[in-house]
């Protein structure tokens, strides 16, 4: 995987059995920026971003067809190396998924996935991982704790910073804050702001005051296809198209 971080989707369907869950999907991520994919539950706005660092192999009912490419690589070609693929890309999930390990461990693992062996090094980037998250003030005193006694927002946290320690070029998050307070959503949110400018950051959520404050590209999808795709003001402010006019104003049905 080199270091190119655009993401490039031309006509990828989805099927499990003989439904079709996404329809000829043709789009292009923009490097260095956050995506905001939108659009109501069911639309296929978490198969989408499964798609992207191949999770859709865990589903054998699943069919993939089409091409992602990253640099010019098709990553959904049976050749790839979805270990490696899987390193360039951290994943936010909904609820976080500390490691039953402890705060400075949960790090420390992200680092020895990518050949980091030396303590100190280690050390190190522990910390620095942890204040890329916002997370060190608060877990200083605290990193032999085993993780799962954290707050879900500071757990959430961790699980950023873990995902960051394997050094990925792109971030995906599928939506990230929806199980957090407001206070710990905020952090999460300031920090993708941060981090875009090192960082390629494709966020699914389906909260349309959070896509404005964070969003620098809008891809709308509806009953898994794709309805409008561009700019977050562009999107926001002149919408092309009747469904996106629709959701956008609250009375999409």
């Amino acid at each position: 995987m080199t270091d190119n971080k655009k993401i490039q989707i031309s006509d990828l369907n989805v099927f499990a059995g003989k439904f079709q869950i996404l329809k000829n999907i043709n789009i292009e991520l923009p490097e260095n920026k956050i995506t905001v994919i939108l659009g109501p539950s069911g639309c296929g706005k978490t198969t989408l971003l499964k798609c992207m660092n191949r999770l859709t192999d865990l589903y054998p009912e699943l069919r993939v067809t089409g091409d992602i490419r990253i640099s010019g690589n098709n990553i959904l070609a049976a050749k790839e190396d979805i270990y490696k693929l899987r390193q360039h890309m951290g994943l936010l999930s909904q609820r976080p998924y500390p490691l039953p390990m402890t705060i400075y461990n949960n790090i420390a693992y992200g680092l020895k996935l990518r050949g980091v062996k030396k303590r100190r090094e280690i050390h190190k980037l522990v910390v620095h991982y942890l204040q890329q998250a916002n997370l060190w003030e608060e877990v200083k005193h605290r990193l032999r704790e085993p993780a799962s006694r954290l707050s879900i927002g500071q757990q959430q946290r961790l699980c950023l910073a873990r995902g960051l320690a394997v050094n990925p070029g792109i971030i995906l998050a599928d939506e990230p804050t929806s199980a957090l307070d407001p206070i710990s959503s905020q952090y999460i949110e300031q920090k993708f702001l941060e981090l875009k400018n090192e960082y390629t950051i494709v966020l699914v959520t389906h909260v349309l005051r959070q896509a404005r404050r964070i969003a620098d590209y809008v891809v709308f999808m509806y009953l898994g296809e794709v309805i409008e795709q561009g700019d977050v003001h562009e999107v926001f402010e002149n919408p092309k198209m009747e469904k996106t006019k629709l959701y956008l104003g609250g009375t999409f049905n």
